[in-house]
């Protein structure tokens, strides 16, 4: 059965700017949850146990909830709708962390603020998919913008905190939060059709080029679980100060940004395939030199390719998506792509590192991430993509 297409044409100015508010809000929220909310449940004595507990707490919920909110999204054609309520009442829910220091409460309000914070970046890379129409190449100078607030963030909130207090964190999430709700509601409108019966969903994403896609995109992510992890364990180790190991991590996030901006020149150059590709084998090359270099220099250096095998991978990874998933199911495309990735690939790379990290060291751990994305590098090539 055939479907009519979404009403293409790229919005105005104005409406690009509500989208570049909308990153800009989303990932200064991220950049005071992920760094510092672990570090607020530590300080109100939560165990090492305990913490590990609410952070797989938003990992599952990320994998379960964000596909079903997403399918029900392009079933209903309710998009909009379904993205204003879940940041509204995921808002709302984060508020009621304020009243309790209570494991179990912090638990159950962790599981309950992901059912609905879940789906919120998948719903915004489709709208800013939809947004740009025929300019979808701009993508990277829009989505630059939470970049630049996630690092802005992560580098005042450190003094913040000194001042004021770990509790802090509450409220400024909680500020964050709202500013981005309220903004929601000047988001462009784009025409949807109603999408399939429910129950042919899972068929979209079964089809060949998908699978593959997404397996090799899963494989990228796990690679990236010993970084994440242990680079900042591993820097310390060979005597670098937090001074150093902090620059190190900016200069990542700021050479994505640079990429980013120039997306446009980058996908009107190199087809998504070639960009991809290029991702894997560059992901490998990254993980494969953390094993050898030691001097300053050759980290820092290292540190430059995450222009590639994030940003311009990200990017590339939003682009090919939206070109694999019909027009009846964008948004459970970006949804699929976001959970399978950095919803259960970073879990498992997480979980596997910690697991391995004591057996076979941090060496021996980028050695395996370098051969995982390898790895993804062959099976995208060998399947025709």
């Amino acid at each position: 059965m055939a479907y009519p297409k979404a009403m293409a044409f790229p919005v105005s100015g104005s409406g690009r700017g509500v989208l570049r508010a909308q990153y800009f809000f989303h990932f200064g929220v991220m950049g005071i949850v992920l760094p510092y909310f672990n570090l607020y449940c530590y300080h109100i004595g939560l165990t090492g146990f305990e913490i590990g507990v609410v952070s797989a707490l938003r990992s599952v919920a990320l994998v379960l909830f964000s596909l079903t909110w997403s399918t029900l999204a392009d079933r209903y054609a309710a998009r909009k709708p379904i993205y204003i309520l879940c940041l509204f009442v995921s808002t709302a829910i984060w508020s009621l962390y304020l009243f309790t220091v209570d494991f179990w409460a912090i638990s159950a309000i962790t599981l309950l603020y992901g059912v609905f914070y879940s789906p919120v970046i998948s719903f915004l890379e489709a709208f800013t998919m939809d947004a740009l129409a025929g300019e979808k190449t701009h993508y990277g100078s829009i989505r630059a913008w939470g970049s630049a607030s996630f690092i802005g963030v992560v580098v005042l909130m450190g003094k913040v905190i000194d001042l004021l207090g770990v509790e802090i964190i509450l409220v400024l999430v909680l500020v964050g939060a709202g500013l981005q709700s309220a903004a929601s509601l000047k988001l462009p409108e784009v025409r949807h059709p109603k999408g399939p019966p429910l129950s042919l969903f899972p068929k979209i994403l079964l089809k060949k080029k998908v699978m593959v896609f997404l397996g090799c995109a899963f494989l990228m992510l796990v690679s990236h679980g010993a970084y994440y992890g242990f680079f900042s364990i591993h820097l310390e180790a060979l005597g670098y100060s937090k001074t150093f190991i902090g620059f190190a991590w900016a200069l990542a996030s700021l050479s994505e940004i640079a990429v980013m901006i120039r997306s446009k020149a980058l996908f009107e150059r190199f087809a998504l395939q070639r960009v991809l590709r290029f991702s894997f084998l560059t992901a490998a090359l990254r993980w494969g030199c953390l094993i050898f270099f030691q001097s300053a220099w050759t980290l820092l250096l290292s540190q430059c390719l995450h222009a590639v095998t994030y940003g311009a991978f990200h990017m590339a990874s939003i682009l090919y998506m939206d070109t694999l998933a019909p027009e009846e199911a964008k948004t459970v495309g970006q949804a699929a792509n976001n959970a399978v990735t950095y919803g259960l690939g970073l879990m498992v790379g997480l979980f596997l590192a910690g697991i391995l990290y004591a057996p076979i060291g941090v060496k021996g751990l980028f050695a395996i991430s370098a051969g995982i994305a390898l790895a993804a590098r062959i099976l995208f090539q060998i399947s025709g993509s």
